[in-house]
Formats: structure tokens, sequence, C-alpha cells
């Protein structure tokens, strides 16, 4: 079936007060073992999405990967949108809507303020002409290499009272916030403030995202959703999954060379590991 609008996921999830899940795609195996979990979760939807640094991985060529995930998603019976992730640069941003995406994240967290707003505020007036939806992120989920502090640190968490003039400056679509969690966590150990939730969801009147879902545990999640969450970002826990699979599979037979006899046993191994996500 047709790929759905991110804006259209992200409306029902929040009008029915629960959450839709987006995950990284880097390969076509990642865009294949999340449609093939959420089948067999009997998720209503998923969003897929694709980062800067995976463009990046894929000699800077966004369209190869963007249109398998595409295609991976229009062979589901049950709604999949396509989301471009972390974009800081503006000349990619703008190869979104030829790529087929219905979104993307804008990522102009690392900057001062002013510099943040200024940006933003053109990257979503370019987005909405662009009919692309827009999410943003202000202050500074940990975990990124050139963070300035952990995501316990004073000061870092996003202000309620500043993320509205935020969101009514910039014309954003969705709001991904610093509440505790973290990038690239292994384990899942994240300590989410949920009352910072709820407060933010007060204050802002578009969607919040959480990123950095992958060290966040089920009981957390299932309160960041309560609270106020609606999208909620993983990729760590795939990449964790992936290259466990292919450990596993290696150290059984490490005469193996060619990667296609082994594809669908490791492929059952990540989507068993994938699978189980709590989130579904």
């Amino acid at each position: 079936m047709p790929l759905v609008p991110t804006r259209e996921l992200v409306s029902k999830a929040a009008a029915t007060g629960r959450a839709v899940a987006a995950f990284n795609v880097i390969t076509l195996e990642h865009a294949e073992a999340i449609t093939t979990g959420a089948a067999a979760a009997g998720a209503p939807g998923v969003i897929l999405q694709i980062s800067e640094n995976a463009v990046r991985f894929h000699g800077g060529r966004v369209k190869p990967i963007a249109r398998a995930a595409a295609e991976a998603g229009k062979a589901c019976d049950f709604d999949v949108a396509l989301h471009m992730d972390h974009v800081t640069d503006m000349r990619l941003l703008h190869t979104a809507a030829d790529a087929g995406f219905s979104s993307a994240m804008f990522d102009a967290g690392a900057q001062p303020y002013a510099e943040n707003l200024a940006a933003t505020r053109a990257a979503a007036h370019w987005a909405h002409d662009a009919d692309l939806w827009l999410e943003a992120e202000l202050c500074y989920v940990g975990g990124k290499p050139d963070a300035p502090a952990s995501a316990h640190a004073a000061g870092v968490r996003t202000d309620p009272r500043e993320a509205a003039r935020y969101v009514a400056d910039t014309g954003v679509d969705a709001l991904a916030v610093a509440v505790g969690s973290s990038h690239a966590m292994t384990e899942r150990s994240a300590t989410l403030d949920h009352a910072l939730i709820e407060r933010l969801r007060e204050a802002v009147p578009v969607p919040l995202v959480l990123h950095g879902s992958s060290g966040v545990g089920d009981d957390d999640l299932r309160q960041a959703v309560q609270a106020g969450i609606v999208k909620i970002n993983i990729g760590t826990a795939l990449n964790v999954a992936f290259t466990g699979a292919f450990r596993e599979t290696l150290a059984e037979r490490p005469d193996r060379t060619d990667p296609a006899p082994t594809s669908p046993r490791v492929g059952r191994r990540w989507r068993r590991r994938s699978g189980s996500c709590s989130v579904w």
C-alpha cells in the first residue's frame, strides 16, 4: 500500500493517547527487519527514518536507501511513513521531498538558542513550502559526540516556557525534547523526568518526540507516553541486535564468506531480537 505522511501517523497517535515508533534505517536489512517486526507485533503503523549519518554512510547518496526503504514500506498492509532524521545540512534537507520523504527532523540543537531559532525557522519555512512536516530539537539530548554535557547535567533539559516560545517563533510541527535520555545507549538505564514531560505537553502545542529511546526501559517508555510523548525514536537497539546476530552466526561458521546463504538465518535471529522491542 502507499506510504502515508508522517503527520498522519503522529496525529493518529496523539488523538488516541498513544505513540508511534520511529526506527532508524541504515541498510535495506534494517527496513526489512523493522517492517517484519511491526507486522508480527500487529503495530498499526511505523516510521522508517534515515539520518544524515546514514546518508553519509551511503556516500552522500540519499535516493538509493530512501527508495529501498520506501519499497519495503509499500509492501506492508499497515501504515508506514518515511522520515529524514537529524539533518544539519540545509542542502540535504532540500532533497527530502524529491527523495520521497514526507517529513524531516532539522537538528540545530548544538547551536546557541538564537542561531538554532534562526536556522530552524528557515528550515520550517522551506519545509512547509515543500509540504513537509518538520521536527526540531530544543536543548541537547545526550550521547552525541559533540554534546556539551550529559543528559543529567543542570541546565541541559528543555524548559517549557522557552519551548513554547521556540515553537511559536519557528513554526515547527513537532519538538524533540531533552528530558533525560541519551543517544547511542546500549543499556536501558536512562532515567526520564516524567513531570517535565507533562509540563512540556501542557506548554507546547505540537507533538513531543523522545530521542535516545534505546536506552529507556519499558516502564519509563510507557510513562513517557502517558505523560505526553507522541513519537519515539529508536536506532541503537536495532544495531545491537544486528551486530549480535552476525557475531553469533560467524562464531558458529567462521568459514562462511558469502552473505547470501547466511542471510535468512541471520535475518531470523535479528528479527527475533528486534521484534521483541517493547515499543510494539
